[in-house]
């Protein structure tokens, strides 16, 4: 059988695969490039992330804070921020005519607000630089030789000289790698949220509240908008624990308890003395008729229920039991989670190919010369904002570097 000969192989048309190929035709043109992808498309998750709006990057622009998202990945990304991080990406996609903007809570999208201009904008550059995109071709097996490497695939035989995998968290790759000698983290869920029927949240779907979530017997614990959703919670507090718990929560197999403090900065016996204030200041008033705290009408309402307040009781006739029942409500309510739900079909798995085993500098194996890795093959994830593709775009350039010299 024929064997079809490149410089470089890319194997994974995703965010990771397109930004290395892409970069490494532009360091060095005369390179032959081709991106092997095994599904019918390419780009797929590109197309979904953001709600269909693509979440670029992160506005982060210190490496050592811009590491901190990364639950995994965190010490050996330091580095590589330091060759090309957020400006470097917001400047690389201001070359090829995309403008990025920045919302409120840091995350940038196209000006566009539409998936379709990345994913126009990697098309278009492939074609500008003659890296052929071949889909539908499935990588089978993999062997090295002298000259690089050999792949045996669903559409024939390919080799290269070097080779880049950037296959996300596909099973039978890791497979492959297992053979070769690769030590593979196992891939669990990381950025879902957590699904909780209580009825102190029960129709309060859209509520958002920034709040401080602990989860019991463990040390995880985080703060910010949390956003209570029609099958439970979710916001960055929920998954922001979810990222950094996501090995001990599938431990638990997602059945444990979440501790919410709706009003962050405030203990129970510090929210004593508030309610305590209230009760002189309001005595005629109806206790659930005024929110306080600036919480939402409906959520102080079922909290001051949920502490067992008849809802036709003024402030003055609280008792102690009531008003320190309130107080834990507010500050430290136990919810049960059972089960977990996918955030928004941005499905991010924690696993893949253990760091100690790639070069950082290069994104090259240790083990094998001319294998180079980017993306969620390897065991790095980020917390929800837009940094998973910013480990993307990092990789994707430190090893197109490393590939197009020579």
């Amino acid at each position: 059988m024929n064997t079809s000969a490149y410089d470089i192989l890319i194997v994974g048309g995703g965010a990771a695969g397109f930004f290395a190929a892409i970069n490494a035709a532009e360091f060095n043109p005369k390179l032959r490039i081709a991106i092997l992808e095994r599904g019918k498309e390419v780009l797929q998750k590109v197309k979904i992330s953001g709600g269909g709006r693509c979440n670029v990057t992160h506005a982060e622009f210190l490496p050592k804070e811009l590491s901190k998202k990364y639950p995994r990945g965190e010490k050996e990304l330091l580095g590589p921020f330091h060759n090309f991080m957020t400006g470097d990406s917001i400047a690389w996609f201001a070359e090829k005519g995309i403008e990025l903007k920045t919302e409120e809570d840091g995350r940038m999208f196209p000006v566009t607000d539409d998936s379709q201009t990345i994913i126009d904008c990697f098309t278009k550059s492939c074609r500008r630089l003659g890296i052929e995109i071949r889909t539908k071709t499935s990588l089978q097996d993999l062997q090295q030789e002298q000259e690089g490497w050999k792949l045996k695939t669903s559409k024939g035989n390919f080799s290269a000289k070097k080779l880049l995998l950037a296959t996300g968290s596909n099973s039978k790759i890791w497979q492959l790698l297992e053979k070769l000698g690769y030590d593979m983290v196992e891939a669990v869920p990381s950025l879902f949220t957590f699904n909780i029927q209580d009825d102190r949240i029960d129709g309060l779907a859209g509520v958002a509240r920034e709040a401080e979530v602990r989860i019991q017997q463990t040390k995880l614990q985080s703060s910010g908008p949390l956003l209570i959703t029609h099958w439970g919670m979710s916001g960055p507090a929920i998954l922001k624990l979810s990222a950094w718990g996501a090995r001990e929560l599938h431990r638990l197999k997602y059945q444990f308890q979440i501790k919410v403090n709706w009003i962050p900065g405030m203990e129970a016996d510090g929210m004593l003395e508030k309610l305590k204030e209230l009760k002189i200041a309001h005595s005629r008033q109806f206790v659930p008729s005024r929110p306080q705290f600036d919480l939402s009408k409906r959520l102080w309402q079922k909290l001051v229920r949920a502490a067992n307040i008849p809802e036709k009781t003024n402030w003055a006739d609280l008792n102690k039991n009531q008003l320190q029942s309130l107080a834990e409500e507010l500050t430290a309510s136990v919810f049960q989670v059972n089960g977990k739900s996918i955030f928004k079909e941005e499905f991010v798995t924690a696993g893949g190919i253990d760091l100690k085993q790639v070069n950082f500098k290069t994104f090259e194996s240790k083990i094998h010369p001319n294998l180079f890795f980017a993306g969620e093959i390897l065991n790095i994830d980020a917390i929800t904002g837009g940094f998973n593709f910013q480990n993307a775009w990092t990789g994707g350039f430190v090893a197109a570097k490393a590939m197009a010299k020579n």
